[in-house]
């Protein structure tokens, strides 16, 4: 994954428009478009301004590996749904099945779903 799709995934994960971040470290939406689509690289300052503002290393903005807090909370989650999965009985399998599709699947037809 590439810096722009980092900023862009780090934006889009808080809820927040470019106009908002742009603001927020003191630069124009423009630039900041121009980062996320990766027509242009900030400067130093602007990347701890950035790094500062997701709460995220300087080495993940551009380009390494995800913060040790969501892997952590990441495998924290899965070892819950692992848990909870062997304490279902078949039927409370199926219907959990039947329920992550309506979830992860509901909204494929518009485009807004995975």
């Amino acid at each position: 994954m590439n810096m722009g799709e980092r900023l862009r995934e780090l934006r889009l994960e808080r809820g927040i428009s470019q106009e908002e971040v742009a603001r927020h470290i003191g630069i124009t939406r423009s630039a900041y478009s121009h980062y996320e689509i990766n027509n242009r690289q900030p400067v130093y300052e602007t990347l701890i301004k950035l790094s500062d503002f997701f709460d995220v290393s300087l080495d993940y903005i551009i380009g390494g590996n995800p913060p040790k807090h969501r892997e952590a909370a990441a495998s924290a989650q899965d070892s819950e749904i692992l848990r909870l999965i062997k304490d279902m009985n078949h039927e409370q399998r199926k219907q959990s099945i039947g329920l992550l599709h309506e979830i992860v699947y509901k909204d494929a037809g518009t485009g807004t779903g995975r």
